[in-house]
């Protein structure tokens, strides 16, 4: 009602001050039979308080940089009883640096730094960022990648010197059947820190790994006790693996978080649980997140 009420007694409002003012009448009585229109015609002043507030409220958010796009996400906000948080660059900085490389003798750490930041150079994950900022504080020399293929979720492959070269997560390498010279245990260790472990290899072998740690956002940790205190359970996606993300799990002291979700995972783990009845907000920043934005009940 006050969509199409609020409007029409504004415009009759303004048509009658307008009127008046032509007719001749001064300024001051002009203005005295608008605001008697709009006291008038709502002598409850509930079609004018309600959308005056939420404009009000909807300003003050944008002071402190909250977009509010309808009434209608303040309305649905709060039933929330549930908050999906997307982990890198939402709960974590999103930009990961190198802690450890280890490779596969007889290949040195230099070498494998030059393959991964020549293969990673053509990718703008925060990932490849990372790699690529190393390579270029130790001054490495890069070599040309051709037939770059960027694998959704997994890694990407190229070729160097004709030789076909992949490097990823350990699900990329599981699904190539490789030989991981016992990587994927070395590669728990960094996991249990908290890690994120991404593997290189050939057509064949995994022919190393390197470390990379992501910072969780100061705010991270006081934003999930405040959902807890509010009533409201925190689940937190990561493309990470069981044993990274229980590392998270008890530095955020989080009940709920998802593992080894793939990116576009994110809208059908959010349909799930509205399907339990569950009212949901999405929070994430990446452009893979969009499709779980626009599913949950806000976003």
């Amino acid at each position: 009602i006050s969509s199409i009420f609020v409007p029409t007694v504004i415009s009759i409002s303004f048509l009658a001050f307008i009127i008046w003012l032509i007719i001749g009448a001064g300024f001051s009585f002009a203005l005295s039979v608008a605001i008697s229109v709009l006291v008038i015609s709502c002598p409850c002043a509930l079609g004018l308080a309600t959308p005056t507030a939420i404009m009000v409220g909807t300003g003050k958010g944008a002071e402190y940089g909250i977009l509010i796009k309808t009434a209608e996400a303040l309305e649905k906000l709060k039933d929330i009883d549930t908050v999906v948080l997307d982990k890198t660059g939402t709960i974590t900085e999103g930009k990961p640096i190198v802690t450890d490389i280890f490779p596969v003798k007889p290949i040195t750490e230099k070498a494998l730094a030059i393959i991964a930041a020549s293969l990673e150079k053509n990718s703008n994950h925060p990932i490849a960022a990372a790699i690529n900022a190393f390579a270029e504080e130790k001054n490495l020399e890069l070599f040309e990648t051709t037939d770059f293929t960027d694998i959704a979720g997994m890694g990407i492959s190229g070729k160097i010197k004709g030789k076909k070269f992949y490097a990823g997560n350990i699900s990329l390498m599981k699904s190539l059947n490789l030989n991981f010279n016992n990587l994927d245990i070395k590669s728990g260790g960094y996991a249990q820190q908290g890690k994120i472990c991404f593997f290189f290899s050939d057509e064949k072998d995994v022919i190393g790994l390197i470390a990379l740690a992501d910072e969780i956002k100061s705010t991270s940790q006081s934003a999930i006790d405040d959902l807890t205190k509010l009533g409201i359970n925190s689940i937190v996606l990561t493309g990470d693996n069981r044993k990274t993300a229980n590392a998270l799990k008890k530095q955020l002291g989080i009940k709920n978080i998802i593992a080894e979700v793939l990116p576009k995972q994110k809208e059908h783990v959010v349909r799930i649980l509205m399907g339990k009845n569950k009212k949901v907000a999405m929070v994430g920043d990446g452009i893979n997140d969009a499709p779980a934005l626009a599913a949950a009940d806000v976003g």
